[in-house]
């Protein structure tokens, strides 16, 4: 029977900072593949050139989503984000690798990704569980992406994770299982690549790994004379706006109130937002999915008394809202989850 699993509501957005190599690593794979043009143009699009790239810490959330969306429209691969992800190195890590260089296995690394997405970026919250000798990590859609971009997404992050792990432990790391929710099709490079056994049409993406790969020690030699553990990160106009609404949570404010909190008007807060590659509604409904998980997870109130919490007058409309927020009413997902506790 697995542990009892830990919810991180990772998602980053808009404005919040994305670790640059990121990006870097997606126009290396452009450029090798696909030529400078192609570089250039995405360059242009998300209004960053590479000079100024090879200077940056971090980009924000929505260039390196932009980037993923472009690379996987252009490339027309569905495998593209595990190809992205399976050409990092350690050495591409730039700040990260003075927190790297105080963890002594795999397992804590990995720890470090999944509880610091201020620092490491995340395009979406996560359920982590273990069972049998085994760790599973769930990722859960709470910002209704594209079914197709999530995966991409899931897949790069995979390969990314698995083949820096094996930088930094001097031997092959390997999944065990890895679930997509995207129809049956050919995952020849993902498999090969992962070793990991690859399903379809799952419920969620979902990937699993042995604990004896947690447990290698990092044997990786760190540059020691390297003890930069500052990521420059500017101030996210989004994030304040995030801070705000879970402070009012559940009365969370319309977007004339959070104007008038913010002492602009209504239409230059819909055009900051707009900027940052979001909308105020999405924000309002990242805030009450995210709550709501974590209520529904506690198992300490039923789905009736969290309607009630979240502000529902009707319980019919908190599982039609949750529906919208994460594809299953919760009645559903908590069937799902019981599995995992």
């Amino acid at each position: 029977m697995k542990q009892a699993q830990s919810y991180k509501p990772n998602m980053m957005v808009g404005d919040q900072s994305y670790p640059a190599y990121q990006l870097r690593n997606v126009l290396a794979y452009l450029r090798q593949h696909y030529g400078e043009e192609v570089v250039e143009l995405l360059c242009s699009q998300i209004g960053v050139g590479e000079q100024e790239l090879a200077h940056q810490q971090v980009i924000y959330v929505w260039q390196a989503d932009f980037a993923m969306e472009f690379l996987q429209t252009y490339t027309q691969d569905a495998e593209i984000g595990a190809k992205v992800g399976h050409q990092y190195s350690v050495e591409d890590l730039d700040f990260l690798l003075s927190f790297f260089s105080r963890c002594d296995t795999i397992g804590d690394c990995l720890q470090f990704v999944l509880t610091h997405p201020e620092l490491v970026g995340s395009f979406t919250d996560t359920l982590v569980s273990h069972e049998d000798g085994k760790l599973y990590v769930r990722w859960l859609n709470t910002g209704k992406i594209k079914p197709e971009r999530y995966s991409c997404q899931f897949q790069h992050s995979v390969c990314g994770l698995l083949t820096v792990g094996k930088g930094l432990a001097g031997q092959a790391i390997l999944a065990d299982k890895i679930l997509l929710t995207e129809r049956q099709r050919d995952a020849e490079f993902l498999s090969s690549v992962t070793g990991a056994e690859v399903i379809f049409e799952a419920e969620f993406n979902e990937w699993t790994i042995d604990h004896k790969y947690l447990s290698l020690p990092v044997t990786y030699c760190f540059d020691k004379s390297n003890t930069n553990t500052t990521s420059n990160q500017q101030v996210s106009y989004i994030q304040v706006l995030l801070d705000e609404l879970r402070q009012s949570f559940p009365d969370c404010p319309n977007m004339d109130q959070m104007a008038s909190s913010q002492n602009i008007s209504s239409r230059t807060l819909r055009r900051r937002i707009s900027q940052s590659g979001t909308s105020y509604q999405k924000l309002v409904d990242q805030v009450r999915c995210q709550a709501a998980i974590g209520l529904i997870l506690s198992g300490q109130k039923s789905v009736d008394e969290i309607a009630e919490v979240m502000g529902f007058g009707e319980v019919s409309h908190f599982r039609q809202s949750f529906k919208h927020w994460l594809g299953h009413p919760p009645g559903h997902f908590l069937r799902l989850n019981e599995k995992l506790i």
